[in-house]
């Protein structure tokens, strides 16, 4: 069963940086197509980036210019380096995947971006 591990959530102020990891713990992750979603409180799950198996990346437009989205595929590893923070970027991070039969979630890591 793979699983996926994120980390590198914290408290910042606007304007600062964090870089969020997500570790991927099965063989195939070269070959997934990654993806970073928030959900902030009382708001819909967003997809903020996504990054596919050849590296080609997409963003959400309210993240354009301020996040970058990369994988390392000798370390399993999908980063979201986050730059600019503001206030509304607070929310809950979670890394997801597609294995071809069922979509597969992380616990994410908490960000909170204080004004």
């Amino acid at each position: 069963q793979v699983q996926l591990v994120e980390s590198g959530g914290g408290l910042v102020q606007a304007g600062g940086s964090l870089t969020l990891s997500c570790t991927h713990s099965g063989s195939r992750f070269s070959i997934n197509d990654m993806n970073w979603y928030r959900q902030a409180p009382g708001k819909q799950r967003e997809l903020v980036a996504a990054i596919t198996r050849g590296g080609s990346a997409n963003y959400a437009d309210s993240v354009k210019g301020r996040f970058t989205i990369s994988r390392d595929n000798a370390k399993n590893t999908v980063y979201l380096q986050m730059n600019s923070l503001k206030p509304e970027d607070t929310g809950r991070y979670h890394c997801a995947t597609f294995n071809g039969l069922s979509s597969i979630w992380g616990q994410g890591t908490q960000v909170t971006v204080s004004s």
